[in-house]
């Protein structure tokens, strides 16, 4: 199973993210990964996420600008 995030603005645009994911082994992994890097993925232009489960929608979008309010 590989776990992926996909990358949006806020109105639901997908768009490239500044700094490179890969795919994950388990969901812990990838929110791990995200809870890492979201600063960066914000300032590089991504303003949600969602994850994915071998391309099934897991959960999102999340907002990392709420992220940000904390």
């Amino acid at each position: 199973m590989a776990w992926t995030w996909r990358f949006e603005k806020s109105d639901g645009t997908e768009t490239k993210p500044a700094v490179q994911p890969e795919e994950f082994p388990t969901q812990g992994d990838a929110e791990s990964w995200i809870g890492e890097e979201w600063r960066a993925l914000l300032e590089g232009g991504v303003e949600q996420v969602i994850l994915f489960e071998d391309g099934v929608k897991i959960y999102g979008p999340m907002s990392l600008e709420a992220a940000d309010q904390s």
